[in-house]
């Protein structure tokens, strides 16, 4: 089966709940859940625009934040996401917490379930501490991003970016530009676009181009070097940033160097299609991974990725405290 038949074969079968009680990446996530959050998500933005931008629908919820790294746009709008819903949101800081006195994950998890809250967010620089929480834990717990693993909701976000402004992600080519090695955003986004039915092209320098890369999905992928062909006729440009704080060596010369040879530039965007849209999880490294022109530019979609992640997360949090598509549209919590 190809990828436009595998997106659309499930479109009769209309899912109206999660199959599992945590979302802890995207590789596991069918075409049917992943559509399911994201039209749940197309219902929750409207309350964003509201002058009172508050639903009763995770009213008495409680949610906790534990974040072992730090984060801007990923803790606050899933607090944000907490309090558009009426959940009470607990953030707790790693160097104010137990965990500066030694205290275990385990022991952390134990002490968190046995206040009981109803959801669990978890960024952690180690690859699949996530996963082990969730094992630990009757919870639901969230993935916010776990080393340079995956980062479902960053992925979940850019589908609906993209969704929005192309009304569709099958068929589309998506170029996806940088530091591909450390990025769980890029690895997000691989599994979340070829399982919809678009054709990713991966492109940065050699050295940031892990091995195998090309072998994480059956097909619909393309890993090249050259950043001029993963631009060539690209209906979506994403680029990410250059992680330097994951970087235990020099993978190239110089920021200077790089911005040179793989910077998004107005130039390099035109290679792209003409109604291209530009995208970049942020933070970004203006001068560097992209221009300040092309960032602040008609194509950019970045803010509008933002305000999609707040309702991304809400719906993330309303289908993993038991809410349901059924529930969504027969009752008035949405009012």
């Amino acid at each position: 089966m190809n990828r436009e038949a595998r997106a659309t074969s499930q479109e009769t079968r209309k899912l109206t709940a999660l199959k599992r009680k945590d979302l802890l990446g995207i590789r596991e996530l069918d075409v049917d859940e992943i559509n399911l959050i994201l039209d749940t998500a197309e219902v929750f933005k409207e309350i964003s625009t509201r002058e009172i931008k508050k639903v009763p629908t995770l009213r008495g919820k409680t949610i906790v934040n534990l974040f072992f790294e730090p984060s801007t746009r990923t803790r606050t709008s899933f607090e944000i996401a907490g309090k558009r819903l009426s959940a009470d949101t607990i953030n707790i800081s790693v160097s104010t917490s137990s965990v500066v006195k030694g205290e275990t994950l385990i022991d952390t998890a134990r002490n968190l379930e046995a206040m009981v809250p109803d959801a669990i967010i978890i960024r952690h620089a180690v690859a699949g501490v996530p996963h082990q929480l969730a094992r630990m834990v009757k919870t639901p717990v969230i993935n916010a991003g776990d080393g340079a693993h995956e980062h479902p909701t960053q992925a979940l976000l850019d589908a609906l970016t993209i969704r929005e402004h192309k009304g569709r992600l099958a068929g589309l080519k998506v170029a996806i530009l940088g530091d591909i090695a450390h990025s769980r955003v890029a690895r997000s986004n691989t599994f979340l676009l070829t399982k919809m039915g678009a054709f990713v092209a991966v492109s940065g320098p050699q050295t940031l181009l892990p091995p195998g890369y090309d072998q994480l999905v059956d097909d619909g992928l393309m890993v090249t070097p050259r950043i001029e062909e993963a631009l060539e006729d690209a209906d979506v440009v994403m680029v990410l940033r250059i992680q330097r704080e994951r970087q235990k060596e020099s993978f190239f010369p110089s920021l200077k160097e790089y911005a040179v040879r793989f910077g998004l530039t107005e130039e390099r965007l035109r290679l792209a299609k003409d109604d291209v849209i530009v995208m970049h999880p942020g933070p970004m490294n203006r001068g560097v991974e992209i221009a300040s022109e092309v960032a602040d530019g008609p194509y950019s979609l970045i803010l509008d990725q933002v305000t999609n992640g707040v309702a991304v997360r809400m719906a993330v949090l309303y289908l993993l405290t038991g809410g349901s598509a059924a529930k969504l549209t027969s009752s008035e919590s949405v009012q």
